[in-house]
């Protein structure tokens, strides 16, 4: 699954990372028919579903030996581990670096073939194969991607119809709800495996959109990209990492939720680009000293340390100090809640906010610039 150090890698492959979770008490509820596992299992769910997630096999354009050594950090012993250990970067016979190869998963979206997936499954990729739940194999073509969400679209031509999923509320989403994941671990096909919600908005610091639905259903090495089902077989996320001290699963899985996914995909399917929205502010949470004098129970809004000039912030008279409390119709509890707010304003568009300044609250109109064409 995706690394969470900024160079990702472009595979399937599993982040290795080691992790701590307190456990909580919980409240014993009986159980409820519309709680409990289906009678007979999830098998009927699963046979209606299967058909629309797909194998995506990559191929990764080769990168030669003389390309590895020149990537070399600096002072780096090239020559020493050499004489020691032999050569380290030989080019295969023939003189040309031999492509790799990546697995993954993804889900038909629409009946003409448009799939997501996760960009780490696509990034750098020469080819890319999708291969449905009857055999067929057909190649890919890359629609777009968002590094940013690690959400790609990508796109087949069979000529009929394909089978869809559809696509759930995430924001109903509640810790304890079931979750079922189907994708290609490890390149076996149609795997199905099930769990729980663990958790909602988890931020994890892997990037500036952390809102991640978090899942004990297992998620290993060549789940990337593939489908979480909520009971009902709607999608309720994109499976795309996971926290493991030895690269398979612990139960502790992340998924994009989607309703950030849909936003990206029709983004994406548009014009292979995103449009985002931009402020132009450094910001940080707000501390409990602060709040004690405002007279708020726990810490809330983000704080401006700093106002990027000629930014559209700068241009809406936004000053360092000022603390954002709602921003287009959205509170802010926190710096997350403010940079996803201002990136889903359409960039051109006005947006509302109220700020907290010098012991009074005040609304500032801010004309949203466009994050792809920031000037600072």
């Amino acid at each position: 699954m995706l690394p969470m150090t900024p160079a990702i890698r472009r595979s399937a492959a599993a982040l290795t990372m080691l992790a701590a979770l307190a456990g909580s008490t919980a409240m014993t509820l009986a159980p409820t028919a519309a709680l409990a596992v289906p009678a007979g299992g999830y098998g009927d769910l699963v046979e209606t579903l299967s058909p629309a997630v797909v194998f995506i096999e990559v191929t990764e354009k080769a990168q030669d030996a003389q390309s590895l050594a020149d990537a070399l950090p600096p002072g780096f012993p090239r020559e020493e581990l050499e004489r020691r250990f032999g050569p380290m970067f030989q080019t295969p016979q023939g003189g040309s670096a031999q492509p790799s190869q990546a697995l993954g998963s993804g889900f038909i979206v629409s009946a003409d073939g448009y799939i997501v997936t996760n960009n780490h499954v696509v990034d750098g990729a020469q080819t890319v194969k999708v291969t449905l739940s009857d055999d067929k194999e057909y190649d890919a073509e890359v629609i777009g991607v968002d590094p940013l969400t690690d959400i790609a679209l990508i796109k087949i031509d069979t000529g009929t119809d394909l089978p869809t999923v559809p696509w759930g509320d995430s924001t109903a989403v509640r810790p304890g709800d079931e979750a079922l994941a189907i994708g290609n671990p490890f390149g076996l096909g149609g795997t199905v495996t099930s769990g729980i919600v663990s958790a909602v908005s988890r931020d994890i610091h892997s990037g500036p959109y952390d809102d991640y639905i978090q899942t004990d259903a297992a998620i290993n090495k060549g789940n990337s990209g593939g489908p979480l089902f909520n009971a009902n077989g709607e999608v309720i996320g994109v499976n795309t990492m996971i926290f493991s001290p030895g690269g398979g699963s612990v139960g502790i899985g992340f998924a994009v939720p989607s309703d950030l996914v849909q936003k990206i995909v029709a983004d994406l399917q548009d014009d292979g680009s995103i449009a985002r929205g931009w402020l132009g502010v450094q910001i940080g949470p707000m501390s409990d000293e602060i709040a004690n004098v405002l007279g708020y129970d726990t810490p809330k809004g983000a704080v401006i340390e700093d106002v990027a000039a000629n930014s559209p912030a700068a241009k809406a008279g936004l000053r360092d100090g000022d603390i954002i409390l709602t921003f287009a119709g959205k509170d802010i509890s926190d710096v997350g809640d403010l940079t996803r707010a201002v990136a889903d304003v359409t960039p051109g568009s006005d947006a509302a906010a109220t700020i907290w300044r010098q012991g009074r609250e005040m609304s500032i109109d801010v004309t949203v610039g466009d994050l792809a064409k920031k000037s600072v």
